[in-house]
């Protein structure tokens, strides 16, 4: 049976940690500390970036996405191992990446009077090209390459070849308007908010669903389309796990991801400052899969070296729990936030929440409610439960 590397559980659960940690809700604490430069950097790190360019929390979705990749040769020899034959365990990615893009439609519906058909949710994302990955996992790694090369191609000219905005365009339905500080010029305009490619696919899309009102425009620019270039950070995920999983050296693995993480973020960021193709998380542009790649190669490198090749594990013991539940742990996050923020003043009182402060309650009151969300893993961790689709 194939092995299961420590590497992996401990980055997706410092992914999904930094995913949770949204409770801590650092931006009010700068809004109520503006002289603060710390405060003002984690907020920063917290927060999407507007358009272009990446914080420490733009780097989540294709961190999970990435891993979905990683998983995906470990998965297919175990499988393979137990003795499932191909028809089985093809028809078990598609049943789980139906379930995948279900359940993220419910998550995002949760606080709506009826279903919000959406499909921009990580879930979503990541169900809507796991079966295309899961058929590639049982194809050579050259046409895993060419295939990531024919999506990020592909992607790229339908946006350069989607006309921009004319004179008569009616900013309103892009809800930007014109002269948003963070507009594109040139050829890079292509890639504007709202007025791109992937939009123009949603005002159509969307509107074939049930809806209380015709959708025109997401408001942050995400879109539907995002789960192709998704596909595309998900691929060299899956590049990376058959590197994990071959007869190379464990430093030689190590090199090979470090590499290939240099060479994501140098060729994102030279097609970003050419203009050829910026680098926005919000829309997955390719320059984005290949940066955001890069970091995901290089973060990998380092866990893999720290906890599979030196063997130093126990000081991850904290996002190991987390990662090994990560389905748990983002339902968790999702579902019961609401329902234990209140619960924990009213047991516990205020005065653990306020004392160091009045601007630091939604520190504390956040903290506080991560702490139980792990409490619940941790128990889920000992009493051997784990979520799976």
């Amino acid at each position: 049976m194939p092995q299961r590397l420590a590497s992996m559980d401990g980055y997706r659960g410092m992914v999904m940690l930094l995913m949770m940690a949204e409770v801590m809700q650092f931006s009010k604490v700068a809004r109520a500390l503006p002289d603060s430069n710390l405060w003002s950097f984690l907020d920063r790190h917290q927060s999407h970036v507007d358009w272009v360019g990446c914080s420490l929390h733009d780097l989540i979705q294709p961190s999970f996405s990435f891993l979905v990749g990683v998983a995906l040769p470990f998965s297919l020899a175990r499988r393979t191992a137990e003795g499932q034959p191909q028809w089985h365990r093809t028809a078990h990615a598609f049943w789980r990446a139906l379930i995948l893009v279900l359940l993220g439609v419910v998550l995002r519906s949760n606080e709506w009077p009826s279903t919000n058909w959406t499909f921009e949710d990580t879930l979503t994302q990541i169900g809507l090209g796991y079966g295309f990955l899961h058929v590639l996992g049982m194809r050579s790694s050259q046409l895993q390459w060419i295939a990531f090369g024919v999506i990020l191609a592909g992607y790229w000219l339908a946006f350069a070849m989607y006309p921009m905005p004319g004179p008569d365009f009616d900013w309103s339905k892009a809800g930007v308007r014109p002269d948003w500080p963070h507009n594109l010029t040139g050829f890079a305009a292509h890639w504007n908010l709202n007025t791109n490619f992937a939009w123009r696919f949603d005002t159509w899309f969307m509107n074939l669903f049930p809806r209380e009102k015709d959708f025109i425009n997401n408001r942050g620019g995400y879109s539907t389309l995002n789960f192709i270039p998704t596909l595309g950070t998900m691929i060299l995920g899956l590049l990376a796990g058959g590197v994990l999983r071959s007869n190379r050296s464990q430093l030689q693995k190590v090199q090979w991801l470090a590499c290939a993480g240099l060479i994501g973020l140098a060729s994102g960021w030279v097609l970003g400052a050419a203009g050829i193709c910026p680098v926005v998380k919000k829309i997955w542009t390719p320059s984005w899969v290949l940066s955001s790649g890069g970091w995901c190669f290089m973060i990998l490198a380092g866990f893999y070296l720290v906890m599979d090749v030196w063997n130093r594990r126990s000081w991850a013991f904290f996002m190991v729990v987390v990662g090994m539940n990560s389905i748990a742990a983002y339902l968790i996050a999702h579902l019961f936030v609401s329902f234990i923020k209140d619960a924990l003043p009213r047991h516990l009182g205020d005065t653990w929440f306020t004392f160091a402060g009045k601007p630091y309650e939604p520190l504390l009151l956040g903290a506080g409610v991560l702490a139980v969300e792990w409490l619940i893993l941790w128990w889920m961790h000992r009493k051997k439960i784990f979520i799976r689709i």
